[in-house]
């Protein structure tokens, strides 16, 4: 197999990339500012997640179930173990000042799911568009913090809603990775873009011919939407009927068992087909950090809101590193790794408007 050049822009410090195999002392990147050209070795393949029978077919069902708010009816225990839950994970609006506190002498940097978080779930996703207002909020934000979108979605697809050149963007849950396309204070060559990474590009080939059979599968169910994320495919059941879950998640498995070396894993009213490589939310999360200067730094407070299972791997990693918090989220009780919550995109948007005018407040008083 050959090697993978990675491209990193390092703007603050000459921290290795300890995501990955150790580099020679050849291979460290320069002192001070720059791009660096890190070759890495070739991950072992995981074993594929398999799907034996109809229990795995019916744990599933149930999962997809689980998740889907729709099915939760307002009742007297609901509201009581609503109760219970907002005290243990409480909204990150009420404890805002708290949070800021936390954050003293640190640098803030910003992470963002889309769907369900900067976006409403609708029921077509090519139509999962930011508002005006969210767009305005974001673009302010980066201004001040260093600012990604890290999502399950292609990255180009998720740029083409957002269009703002100044973030960074993290696609197909991290494997597809790219940084500002202009100039800013994060990224001072304007010649280069930041970070590219794309750690899955050798399962390109394969991901389009499941693609393809998915189309051609799914195409007999209601309702049943198939999305190339160019790194992962999405097979959307939002607009399917919830008896037709378990023939949709057969169509899936027909095609999936030809594919050893691809997985899949369930997310937000979606079930997703990616490659068996160790990487997710999370180690895209440490690899933004890490290029961006923040390897084994003590002056950093990472932010990262979500409202997906799959946002779950980045906010066990900010526990790991005992650094900054996650917030998700949702309007009904869920199993977290997250520290506090949010209820909406609407007070996602009231929540980085304070962190802004927050921002904004402590620079005049300097």
């Amino acid at each position: 197999m050959t090697q993978q050049n990675v491209v990193v822009c390092n703007t603050k410090s000459s921290g290795d990339l300890s995501v990955f195999p150790a580099a020679s002392a050849a291979q460290k990147p320069p002192v001070g500012g720059g791009y660096i050209s890190i070759s890495r070795r070739p991950r072992r393949v995981l074993k594929n997640l398999e799907i034996n029978g109809d229990n795995r077919i019916n744990a599933l069902v149930e999962s997809m179930r689980a998740s889907s708010p729709t099915h939760l009816k307002s009742t007297p225990s609901l509201t009581e173990e609503h109760s219970s839950w907002i005290l243990r994970y409480p909204s990150a609006l009420d404890m805002f000042d708290e949070i800021m506190k936390g954050s003293k002498g640190k640098q803030i940097v910003m992470f963002l799911d889309y769907d369900g978080t900067l976006s409403p779930i609708v029921e077509d996703p090519d139509r999962a568009f930011m508002s005006n207002s969210m767009r305005k909020t974001v673009r302010k934000l980066a201004r001040y913090f260093p600012t990604a979108i890290v999502t399950g979605r292609c990255k180009d697809k998720v740029y083409n809603f957002v269009r703002l050149a100044e973030l960074y963007y993290a696609g197909s849950h991290g494997m597809d990775i790219k940084g500002p396309t202009r100039t800013s204070k994060y990224n001072r060559d304007s010649n280069a873009e930041g970070v590219l990474f794309q750690p899955a590009s050798e399962f390109l080939p394969m991901i389009d011919e499941v693609y393809q059979q998915l189309l051609d599968k799914t195409k007999s169910t209601p309702g049943a939407k198939v999305e190339n994320n160019k790194f992962c495919v999405s097979v959307h059941f939002r607009c399917v009927d919830e008896k037709k879950w378990t023939e949709l998640l057969h169509q899936v498995q027909s095609v999936l068992k030809e594919y050893p070396k691809l997985r899949l894993t369930q997310g937000r009213k979606v079930v997703e087909i990616r490659p068996t490589i160790k990487w997710d939310k999370g180690k895209a999360l440490e690899f933004l950090l890490e290029s961006l200067g923040f390897a084994n730094c003590n002056d950093v407070f990472p932010i990262y809101i979500g409202d997906d299972r799959t946002d779950e791997d980045a906010f066990k990693k900010l526990r790991d590193r005992g650094q900054g918090l996650g917030v998700l989220v949702s309007k009904f009780p869920k199993d977290t790794s997250a520290s506090y919550s949010l209820q909406e995109p609407n007070e996602v948007m009231e929540f980085l408007q304070r962190l802004v005018e927050w921002k904004q407040v402590s620079m005049r008083a300097r």
